[in-house]
């Protein structure tokens, strides 16, 4: 399972080993991860973390375009930079390069009722810190 903090803010996430192996991994390799995550500027209700140019050495795998709300994509670059979408809300992935679809590699199985209320905060307060563990 995948910790995620943000503030007061406590998630639990399932990783999705068998639907997504390689980036499960790849993810992994990054923890813990502390960071902050900033409100997308094109894809709806979600937050993210720009990875720049990192060469996550992933393709798609269990890739999507329309994620649920705490269902967690890492997008490993390529036509857009890579990085981690962290959705609350209604979201068709994608970029200035235009659509993505990111691999989904984690869902929200705990404190997802809160979601929308860090995605909120995301967007009027602007960038929250935010620290990944695997636990």
């Amino acid at each position: 399972m995948l910790q995620i903090v943000s503030g007061d803010f406590r998630f639990t996430a399932r990783l999705e080993e068998e639907a997504a192996p390689e980036t499960v991994a790849s993810f992994r390799g990054m923890l813990p991860l502390d960071s902050r995550v900033i409100h997308v500027r094109w894809s709806g209700e979600s937050m993210w973390i720009p990875f720049g140019d990192l060469d996550l050495g992933l393709g798609p795998e269990n890739a999507t375009r329309f994620p649920n709300p705490g269902e967690l994509l890492l997008f490993p670059g390529g036509v857009s930079e890579a990085e981690l979408l962290f959705p609350y809300g209604h979201v068709a992935f994608g970029s200035k390069a235009g659509p993505l679809a990111g691999n989904h590699f984690a869902t929200i199985a705990e404190g997802a009722e809160h979601l929308r209320e860090l995605g909120v905060k995301c967007l009027w307060e602007g960038a929250q810190p935010v620290r990944f563990e695997e636990r």
